[in-house]
């Protein structure tokens, strides 16, 4: 994949090889950026921020959102350096088709430093692992930029049992299954994590019929066997037909499935916009139900889930 020019790249990956910090945080300059508001995105990879290589292709990857990642893969001693160089990468990035999330450590592991110095660099939106309950997200919000939103991963029982309490305010606009530390905490197996187990499909459609009720964006588990992409394959198309539109993914050719999964053919884009079309144009004359000879019966509910087609 063909990287981008990118503003002092040598001198990042000089200070980074030399283990100076000092140096890597002198280059950090805030710069303006605008933000990406958008939540329709379906492929969501992670890239963990202490590898320049990826990046530096920020721009250039297929992933709708990218989830710049401090926490799990980036080792302790890398944690300070990875911080700053995501801060770096968000400025490089300072207009992007992307919605460019980062995903913190947990609260008690640095998290609120690491918010606190990330404000200035007006990521799209914070990503908080191990939340527990709604205490946590007012003061999560008391911390960050108001301009900022707020992204929860659900990975503990307590997040789950208060799951429909943490959407606190609009600013809260999405969630993340994490299925492997839940069960964990749970004290469930991991082999129950299969397509056709009962217990596992009780948690997708709890966790999506929840969000949806409360206008959250619910983003389906990462499925950690990246090589094996037929099975990844049987989950996407399990989770489509369950209602989901996102998931996680940790490489390029998940990402090219979702994509391919969750988008939509030229002829369901074009009976939506005709749907919408004949309705806008009906209502006009004081008719909000009608029959056509080529759609059916259409009326709101048709014509508003067609509206929501063409926004994604």
């Amino acid at each position: 994949m063909k990287t981008i020019q990118i503003d002092n790249l040598s001198s990042i990956e000089s200070a980074f090889k030399n283990r100076d910090l000092e140096a890597l945080k002198k280059l950090a300059i805030p710069v303006k950026r605008v933000r990406n508001q958008s939540t329709h995105f379906s492929s969501v990879l992670m890239l963990s921020c202490n590898n320049i290589k990826h990046l530096s292709k920020i721009a250039t990857l297929e992933a709708e959102c990218i989830i710049l990642n401090l926490e799990d893969g980036v080792s302790q001693e890398d944690k300070p350096f990875a911080l700053v160089l995501c801060a770096l990468f968000l400025s490089q990035n300072a207009v992007s088709e992307k919605k460019l999330v980062v995903r913190v450590n947990a609260l008690d592991e640095g998290g609120y430093a690491e918010i606190a110095y990330l404000n200035q660099f007006m990521p799209d939106a914070i990503r908080v692992p191990k939340i527990q309950n709604k205490a946590e997200v007012q003061n999560v919000l008391e911390h960050l930029s108001s301009e900022i939103e707020l992204h929860l991963s659900i990975e503990t029982a307590q997040a789950w049992n208060n799951l429909n309490s943490l959407a606190l305010n609009k600013r809260v606009t999405t969630f993340y299954l994490g299925i492997l530390d839940l069960f964990a905490d749970m004290k469930l197996p991991q082999s129950l994590i299969k397509r056709d187990n009962p217990t596992m499909l009780y948690i997708l459609s709890h966790f999506l019929v929840t969000c949806k009720s409360m206008g959250i964006k619910p983003v389906s588990f990462v499925y950690q066997e990246f090589q094996n992409l037929d099975a990844f394959g049987m989950w996407i198309s399990l989770e489509k037909q369950m209602g989901y539109d996102a998931k996680g993914c940790i490489s390029p050719k998940q990402v090219a499935l979702v994509n391919a999964m969750f988008s939509h053919s030229k002829e369901e884009i074009q009976r939506a916009k005709k749907i919408v079309e004949l309705f806008e144009m009906n209502k006009e004359n004081g008719v909000s139900g009608f029959v056509d000879t080529e759609y059916g019966f259409i009326d709101e509910p048709i014509y508003k889930g067609a509206l929501i087609l063409l926004l994604k």
